[in-house]
Formats: C-alpha cells, sequence, structure tokens
C-alpha cells in the first residue's frame, strides 16, 4: 500500500476512486540537512508525510532564541497547520535535522476532497481531534510538570526516538531547559537520584 495511503488507513479506509485524486497531487520530495520545509512569518500551503529522516518545529523569538516545540520522523504528518487552515504567515518553522525524504500534496486539495467525498471530511476530524489530544498533552507537559518531570516523562514515554535521534540541544530546548540544566538532570538520573517531586 502507497505509505500515504497507508497512513490516512489509520483513520479511515479509502476505495481506490477516493484514493485517486489525492494520489494524482502527491509530489516527492528530498529535504537538505537545515533545508526548511516551512517558515516562520511565511505562509503554509502543504501538508508533507515523512518517508524517512527527522525534522523538528520551532519558533524564534524576538531575541534571537529558538525554542524548539516537536519533532516529525518517519510516518508523521506534518505541516504549519495554523497557516493553512487560517491562511495566515506561519507561526512556527519546520526544518530537517537529517536528510530527509517527504510526500507532499497541497492543503488546498484536502479541503476541496472534504466537499467531494465524506471519507475525507471524517478522516480531517479524526487528525484534527489526534493533533489537539497531542497538543493538549505537550500544553500539560509544559504547564504542570516540572523539567526534571518532563525529562522523566520523556524517558518512559514511547518516544524513543528523540532520545536516540535528536541533538541533545534540540531534546534541552524541547523540555524547556538550557543545554547545562539538561545535562545536569542526565547526571542525576543516571546516578539514580532523578526523583519525581
Amino acid at each position: 500500500m502507497h505509505p500515504l495511503r497507508a497512513y490516512i488507513h489509520r483513520f479511515v479506509a479509502l476505495t481506490d476512486a477516493e484514493w485517486a485524486p489525492l494520489a494524482a497531487a502527491i509530489q516527492t520530495r528530498q529535504l537538505a540537512r537545515r533545508e526548511f520545509f516551512a517558515t516562520q512569518q511565511q505562509p503554509g500551503t502543504d501538508l508533507a508525510l515523512v518517508l524517512s529522516g527527522a525534522c523538528r518545529l520551532f519558533y524564534t523569538r524576538p531575541d534571537g532564541e529558538e525554542k524548539t516545540t516537536y519533532f516529525f520522523f518517519e510516518n508523521h504528518l506534518m505541516a504549519s497547520y495554523q497557516s493553512c487552515l487560517t491562511g495566515q504567515p506561519s507561526a512556527f518553522s519546520i526544518q530537517a535535522l537529517t536528510s530527509t525524504e517527504i510526500l507532499t500534496f497541497p492543503y488546498a486539495l484536502l479541503r476541496s476532497l472534504y466537499d467531494t467525498w465524506p471519507v475525507y471530511e471524517r478522516f480531517g476530524r479524526l487528525l484534527a481531534e489526534y493533533h489537539l489530544l497531542g497538543t493538549d498533552a505537550r500544553l500539560s507537559e509544559l504547564l504542570l510538570l516540572s523539567p526534571e518531570q518532563r525529562y522523566q516523562a520523556l524517558l518512559r514515554s514511547q518516544k524513543t526516538k528523540i532520545l536516540e535521534r535528536i541533538p541533545q540541544h534540540y531534546i534541552a530546548s524541547y523540555l524547556g531547559v538550557t543545554a547545562v540544566s539538561l545535562s545536569r538532570i542526565r547526571a542525576r538520573v543516571l546516578a539514580g537520584d532523578g526523583r519525581i517531586s
């Protein structure tokens, strides 16, 4: 099964007729390391399924400091969703951390498919719910847990690709701490002293 069709199948099953208009619009794209898929303050128009590689979602503060908020790996659907939905400039950037292969298609096409095929509207709703749950969980971690608790939660989670494939300074940014603070937290955890307070 086509990788994008297999991803959609996690939410809804498409007939060949329903799949055909989306299949015709898919493009394969290679992102070089550090290349941008979406850029802060620029409109985002496409969605992408990651086939291989890794990307990060981040924003740059007025003082120039970057804050990483999410990572995308294989079989993740990524986009500047807020920009796609509103047509406004993106609040975030998406940048490849390694050489990355993606499948892209226009969000405008997906929106038009909502009107033509009810199954796509169902897919859109289920996808939105899935992302809302993820965003809510991420926000809860940032607001309710201490930095050490966030690191402990990451260790216990199924997000092993972050720990295995992402540079430490980006993990630190993702956890909302400095690289030095993360090193201290990791040392305490490795020493068996990483209590959750």
